[in-house]
């Protein structure tokens, strides 16, 4: 133990006693004997998801059935969690809508953003961009005879932006290592020359501050099922600044967002708001879903959950590398707290096996190719001292070598 440091068991137990957002901890389904560190590939279950659920299903689907679309506020739900989460992404409610996946909210939006540059030809990203974001602008790109590029890292941005360039697309935070971009700034750049910029929150909202609007940050995405704990396939989000949506134009053009879906006119006539950007019937069990998720995430203030999140990622960065130096790994993330996101990631060329070992022992994280094991801190229902019990399993699993076992070699699809 690093006595410099001073993470004995004691003083994270005292930092637990004192943590403000101890409480939400009993807000979670958590199962005994795991520590669960990949809260940022699949959120932890509210407590009241499965009464809301429950209750959808058996009372208002059960006995209610249709009526319930009007009776208990089914064609309501995307409004009423939108209230919830316009805030934690410093947004207005008219700039954002909840519907359908992030990859067809991407399709959506890359598709907006070429109608509003039609001089401009070229999609930009980067290859540390999430692989589904990069999969849509490809094909989008193809599909309109425009060019994609892609640049091998972010730093490369400003040099590559010019008048040819309609959109600039990257994630807050790398999904691999954490790092955590700094998305106002690139937008001044892409503004200077005259191309938009979005930007994929799945890695960031619900876990740091984001402010879209004072970021001046033209577009986003994100998902509802990692740090929101909406649950597996929850909802996805998009943003929108207010000042495109009246010219923005986007393909899929389905009857919820038409101007009048009830009237069942034969002529699309979009919405006049970011409601032109749903397309059809909203998920209902997703959308209740998530709504406690939001509701839980909205009770802490962001401010604090990223504090505990950069102590979390910083004790646990500090045990693992005390404690696990001499097995070979490489920290793959920004070691200053402040410039990643709210996980920890090290690289290994034996990760997966690795990673199927430390799961057997009741650490959860996951396993990103080619080399990473990425481990990711959700503040609301965390304790310091789960950071020293994670260390000290991963310790074992390292020095009895059972990683090595053969079981462990194989891939599987989900890790």
């Amino acid at each position: 133990m690093n006595k410099g440091n001073n993470l004995t068991r004691e003083e994270l137990e005292r930092r637990d006693a004192v943590d403000p957002l101890a409480s939400m901890r009993e807000l979670f389904v958590l199962p005994e004997k795991i520590i669960y560190l990949d809260g940022n590939s699949l959120g932890a279950l509210p407590i009241a998801a499965g009464r809301a659920v429950g209750e959808t299903v058996e009372r208002e689907w059960g006995q209610d059935l249709i009526t319930s679309w009007n009776r208990h506020g089914w064609i309501a739900l995307g409004e009423d969690n939108v209230r919830l989460l316009a805030p934690l992404i410093g947004a207005s409610e008219d700039e954002v809508a909840i519907c359908d996946s992030t990859s067809v909210n991407l399709f959506k939006l890359i598709s907006a953003a070429t109608r509003l540059r039609p001089d401009r030809r070229i999609i930009l990203s980067d290859a540390t961009n999430f692989p589904t974001d990069l999969y849509v602008a490809q094909g989008i790109a193809g599909f309109l005879g425009l060019e994609f590029r892609q640049l091998d890292h972010p730093g490369q941005y400003e040099a590559a932006l010019n008048e040819d360039v309609a959109l600039v697309m990257l994630s807050h935070v790398d999904f691999r290592s954490g790092l955590l971009h700094d998305i106002a700034e690139l937008a001044r750049r892409c503004h200077a020359t005259g191309a938009l910029i979005l930007v994929d929150l799945a890695h960031s909202a619900g876990a740091l501050p984001v402010q879209l609007d004072a970021m001046n940050i033209d577009m986003a995405v994100g998902c509802g099922y990692k740090y929101l704990n909406g649950g597996p396939g929850a909802p996805a989000f998009l943003y929108l600044a207010r000042h495109h949506i009246a010219e923005a134009v986007q393909p899929l053009s389905g009857w919820f967002g038409h101007a009048s879906p009830f009237e069942f006119g034969t002529d699309f006539v979009p919405a006049a708001g970011i409601s032109k950007f749903l397309v059809g019937t909203p998920p209902v069990l997703g959308m209740r879903a998530l709504r406690t998720g939001l509701d839980v995430a909205s009770r802490a203030p962001i401010e604090q959950v990223r504090r505990k999140s950069m102590e979390l990622t910083q004790v646990f960065l500090d045990l693992f590398e005390q404690q696990l130096g001499r097995f070979g790994f490489t920290l793959a993330s920004p070691r200053e707290a402040g410039r990643r996101g709210s996980q920890v990631s090290f690289a290994h060329e034996s990760g997966y096996a690795i990673m199927q070992a430390i799961i057997e022992a009741g650490v959860i994280g996951d396993f990103r190719a080619p080399d990473i094991v990425r481990f990711g801190m959700a503040p609301l229902y965390l304790r310091h001292v789960d950071m020293l019990d994670a260390v000290e399993r991963i310790e074992r699993v390292m020095a009895d070598g059972r990683w090595r076992e053969a079981r462990f070699q194989q891939r599987s699809r989900v890790t």
